[in-house]
């Protein structure tokens, strides 16, 4: 049996020992490291092509001709015939309304779809006076359609620059030239009279059985209505609640007829102390009866 002591005998001079020596060691686990790895298989090579790419595009001869070959490729991709756009087609306006369209959106058709913006064509279009929403889309065939909804003329307004029709929200929709080209619309005027066009249109609905005799409705102060009738009279509106006053107004007039007087005015202003003017004729006639009962006496 070999003694114990040779087992741990010193190795013999000029004989190699396996064991890596302590640097090598931490290199090889320094490159087993994953963030080691990973720069090594994709790093290097990105790096090695950034800088080859680099020096070949630091010419600019070569820039120009890749650009020259990029936008060749666009073209030849978007201006293939089924991209292209021939026409625009424009349904549901007038023909004023859809020479307005044309006007604000100057295509030179053909033109690609790629060279359209349609939110940018929408938001013109809708910056037109008459209209109301409108859609863009491209249809099958090169077709730009444009579908619109034009605003409803619903009242007349009579300012200092002339008559505009507005719609029931008080936008503006168009010049009038006259009043007689929509004589069925009613008329509203003075300063501030579109901003409040939903209230002047209920107070047309109210002032229904007046029919024919009423004229149209007046803003004061900006701040209420007079609804000015035939035979120079005029009901004057409060500010607050002016189609309950006018509603009380016909009521009385009905059973009364007192619209049907040499009434000048029906003041409503004050709610609880309404007041009637009469007019100049009816006044002088009144205070000459008076005058002559006041003699007979």
């Amino acid at each position: 049996m070999q003694p114990l002591r040779s087992w741990f005998r010193k190795p013999e001079e000029g004989r190699c020992d396996p064991a890596p020596s302590r640097l090598k060691y931490r290199l090889q686990r320094w490159m087993l490291t994953p963030g080691i790895r990973f720069g090594l298989r994709f790093g290097v090579p990105f790096c090695l092509v950034f800088a080859a790419g680099s020096a070949y595009l630091a010419d600019e001869a070569r820039r120009d001709t890749l650009v020259a070959l990029y936008n060749d490729a666009r073209a030849a991709i978007q201006e293939r015939p089924e991209f292209m756009v021939k026409v625009m087609a424009v349904d549901g306006a007038g023909v004023s309304v859809a020479r307005d369209i044309r006007e604000v959106v100057p295509l030179d058709f053909p033109v690609s779809s790629f060279d359209l913006d349609l939110e940018q064509i929408r938001d013109v279009i809708t910056g037109l006076d008459p209209v109301k929403t409108a859609s863009v889309r491209i249809r099958p065939g090169g077709i730009l359609q444009v579908d619109v909804e034009e605003r409803e003329p619903a009242l007349i307004w009579r300012s200092r620059e002339g008559l505009a029709l507005l719609d029931e929200q008080g936008i503006h929709v168009a010049e009038l030239g006259r009043r007689s080209l929509h004589p069925d619309l009613p008329l509203i005027a003075g300063k501030g009279a579109a901003g409040h066009a939903a209230q002047a249109l209920r107070l047309f609905a109210a002032a229904k059985p007046l029919g024919p005799r009423l004229r149209g409705l007046v803003r004061v102060g900006e701040r209420r209505w007079d609804v000015v009738l035939d035979r120079k009279q005029r009901i004057m509106l409060p500010a607050k609640n002016p189609v309950r006053a006018l509603e009380r107004v016909l009521a009385v007039s009905e059973v009364q007829d007192l619209l049907e007087r040499d009434v000048a005015a029906v003041d409503m202003r004050l709610a609880g102390r309404p007041t009637v003017r009469m007019t100049e004729n009816s006044v002088e006639n009144w205070w000459r009866i008076r005058q002559l009962n006041g003699g007979g006496q």
